[in-house]
């Protein structure tokens, strides 16, 4: 037997002796105080399990120091199964050393400490034998997992949120060749992992655009780190899709970079709501420019004899403007219904006398530039009507009445009926003017005026 086997021996020895004490059984020697000093913990018993040495390290790992001679199996306070139900001590690696005299390799168990933290540990006991082969006791090395168990609990997390990602999380080497690749990876470009591991980057790659990976990659040899970059990568159905890209260098463990961590979120929804508010800007541009303009216009063909006069004017064109408004944004700009602007813009001279007016027409929608016009040309012959025609009587009432062309022309008629007898006008007036331009000129129609003895008519006309 070696001198390091006598020694352990030894220590195995000495707690069976009924008389040893603590401190004849922890006498030093040169081997032992080896064992003092080694960073593993190390105890040994006899052959009743009766603890007859241990080291500072196996104190500390139990945070406890048991009697030897006395405390059986393992020092620790309290011993768990790694799943969490109680061990008792006499079911513990060392236990079953002895009783089955073999080698137990590696088993694990959860210690508890007096103050009540785990410390999960593998456990290495070992039969030991004298010079003549007698059984003595045996020798246990308890290696601390804590750390492990934590790395690899920290290494499952990080796994498990790589793998129920919805951003594609792929890893590669210097040279672009694919590492790993997780399911928003399959989800994305729509090749297996399987397909693509040990493949190039570049299979993703549209040739045109091949020369990014190229700058990535320098990039990355370099240490730095490529944040939210947009491009275009190619799917496995050869379908393109916009990305945005997060590049970070891998790093081993001398500090060295290996590869490069890549995160592609699919961004083709967010490239498509900034086209479409893009549109809608320009859109909403477009349309205040042209009711700017009509306003402009509106504001500066409106004359009248007195200030309060013109005040009014401006404000019932206006108000005109902003219903054909109204009714477009309810349709979200899809069109103004003509029936309802022709109600919007009349209903309000009728005293709630609905019956003084008729409108007759199928359905059609004007798109703005056609229902802002028409608001105008409606306020203009409704307010002409109030003020001098059809409806300034009580018997008045005035007829709507519209077809559409099968070219694509609304030939519209308001007819006047019933009001005082008309005389066709020496001049042209103000809501002349605003007809020819809203009708002439804004929409590009004909306008006819009709001054007849009965009432007045008038005709538009003007493509849909």
């Amino acid at each position: 037997m070696g001198k390091t086997s006598q020694v352990i021996a030894h220590l195995a020895e000495v707690g069976s002796s009924d008389a040893a004490s603590d401190d004849a059984a922890r006498q030093p020697s040169c081997f032992g105080g080896l064992l003092d000093v080694l960073p593993a913990a190390i105890y040994t018993t006899d052959t009743l399990g009766r603890i007859t040495y241990y080291n500072e390290a196996a104190a500390a790992l139990w945070g406890c120091r048991p009697r030897l001679g006395t405390d059986q199996w393992c020092g620790s306070w309290r011993l768990y199964r790694p799943d969490g139900t109680r061990l008792p001590h006499d079911q513990c690696p060392m236990a079953l050393a002895l009783k089955e005299r073999r080698p137990v390799r590696g088993q694990e168990a959860i210690a508890e400490r007096p103050d009540g933290t785990r410390i999960p540990f593998m456990a290495f006991p070992t039969p030991l034998y004298d010079a003549y082969g007698k059984f003595i006791g045996a020798i246990n090395m308890l290696v601390d997992i804590g750390e492990h168990k934590l790395a690899e609990r920290i290494k499952r997390h990080m796994v498990s949120i790589v793998e129920s990602s919805d951003d594609a999380i792929v890893s590669k080497d210097l040279n672009g060749v694919i590492a790993s690749w997780n399911n928003g990876a399959e989800r994305l470009f729509g090749y297996l992992a399987e397909e693509v591991i040990g493949k190039p980057i570049l299979l993703i790659i549209p040739p045109e655009r091949q020369d990014e990976e190229t700058d990535i990659l320098k990039r990355i040899r370099r240490g730095e780190r490529v944040d939210h970059f947009e491009t275009v990568r190619r799917r496995k159905d050869g379908t393109l899709v916009n990305i945005s890209l997060t590049v970070s260098p891998i790093y081993d463990e001398f500090g060295r970079i290996t590869g490069a961590s890549k995160i592609a979120r699919d961004i083709t929804e967010q490239k498509r709501r900034q086209e479409q508010i893009a549109l809608l800007a320009r859109e909403a541009d477009h349309r205040t420019k042209n009711l700017l303009a009509l306003a402009q216009a509106t504001v500066h063909l409106s004359q009248a004899e007195t200030p309060d006069d013109l005040k009014s004017a401006i404000e019932g064109r206006l108000r005109a403007l902003a219903n054909a408004h109204t009714l477009l944004a309810r349709s979200r700009w899809a069109g103004a219904d003509l029936r309802a602007l022709a109600i919007e813009q009349i209903s309000p001279y009728l005293q709630k006398d609905n019956l003084r007016m008729v409108i007759e027409g199928p359905s059609v929608a004007l798109e703005q530039h056609a229902a802002q016009a028409m608001a105008v040309a409606l306020h203009e012959l409704a307010t002409n009507a109030v003020k001098y025609g059809a409806l300034s009587a009580a018997a008045g009432r005035v007829v709507i009445e519209w077809r559409l062309q099968p070219i694509g022309r609304l030939s519209f008629r308001w007819m006047e009926i019933g009001g005082p007898k008309v005389e066709p006008p020496k001049r042209q007036g103000f809501g002349t003017r605003m007809l020819e331009r809203m009708i002439q000129v804004q929409l590009d129609g004909e306008l006819g005026l009709d001054w007849r003895e009965q009432g007045l008519v008038c005709d538009i006309a003007f493509d849909v």
